[in-house]
């Protein structure tokens, strides 16, 4: 079988620590890693302290072969990524005359005359890295490798972090690593506790192979159930989930809500346009929350002004 990939995700600043930044960062890196069959193991959140930001390196690559790093790339003075990064990889600092380019061409195009010193900054990179071309902001994504583990920084802003990962880190690693193939399949339930549940698929678990695993996903008033299988061979793979999926669906017909990963307004909205039928809402404590969560979801502005799923609300 190809080798599992481990991957850690680490995160770094004070922001985040303090509940002051909602860490998305990570939750997409970890989705889109998943996708290409690298398994994340951890995610790390630190400070902007060198010393907690060397030492959760080191204490990462003991067993991951890849660590994704975002954040401290900017050009402020607790930016510390890159002097951490020097020290970790016994790098100096130099300017990436693409990188320099880039800080440029972007303050042209913002009709910005004037350029810091600070924002020229942004074109030091370690000497020792890959530069990777951020087409969305001045600071470059680096590409390190040491001892058989793959490190990649990225900027920690959300829309240039997505930019490289998307155009350019994603297809790198499907080139580094032979990977295997992850699927995940999901049943929804509701009506049952996962004490309940758990009970129920006791003997089901039993039978489960060692690369295929379950977890209980438990939230209020509904509880998911995942099956993961990782191996070489998808076609393989997705036959022997498929089976145990439907034996599983089969223990728990009487609280099966959907077979897939789904939210329950989704389920209802599916029922809705099955139907035909209209939904409306009279909110007064909500604040028309419960109509938010109809339309929150992708495609339904244009079903909710003439469509089977349209919501009415009134408060």
């Amino acid at each position: 079988m190809k080798n599992q990939v481990n991957a850690a995700i680490i995160t770094i600043g004070d922001e985040l620590l303090i509940g002051q930044t909602i860490d998305t960062n990570s939750a997409f890196i970890a989705a889109e890693l998943n996708k290409t069959g690298i398994w994340v193991k951890r995610r790390v959140a630190v400070g902007d302290v060198k010393e907690e930001i060397l030492e959760t390196l080191k204490l990462q690559s003991k067993d991951s072969q890849l660590i994704i790093i975002t954040g401290g790339l900017g050009p402020t003075g607790d930016d510390i990524t890159k002097p951490a990064l020097c020290e970790y990889f016994g790098a100096k600092i130099i300017v990436d005359e693409g990188a320099l380019q880039n800080v440029k061409d972007i303050f042209t195009r913002l009709n910005r005359p004037v350029m810091l010193e600070r924002n020229l900054k942004q074109a030091e990179v370690p000497n020792n890295c890959t530069v990777l071309p951020n087409k969305r902001g001045t600071a470059p994504g680096m590409w390190f490798e040491k001892d058989g583990v793959v490190y990649v920084s990225l900027p920690g802003v959300p829309n240039e972090m997505i930019g490289l990962m998307e155009d350019i880190v994603l297809s790198k690693l499907k080139e580094h690593f032979i990977l295997p193939v992850i699927i995940h399949r999901t049943l929804f339930t509701m009506g049952q506790g996962e004490s309940m549940i758990a009970d129920t698929l006791s003997d089901f678990e039993k039978t489960i192979p060692s690369h295929i695993k379950l977890a209980y996903l438990p939230n209020y008033g509904a509880v998911k159930l995942r099956l993961t299988g990782i191996s070489e061979n998808e076609e393989k793979l997705q036959t022997e989930l498929e089976d145990l999926f439907q034996e599983m669906k089969g223990l728990l017909q009487e609280w099966v809500v959907a077979d897939e990963d789904i939210t329950l307004q989704e389920v209802v909205a599916k029922l809705l346009d099955k139907h035909k039928l209209f939904v409306g809402t009279a909110e007064s404590c909500t604040g028309g929350y419960l109509a938010h969560l109809f339309t929150a979801r992708p495609g339904s502005s244009s079903s909710c002004a003439s469509g089977p799923t349209r919501v009415e609300q009134t408060l």
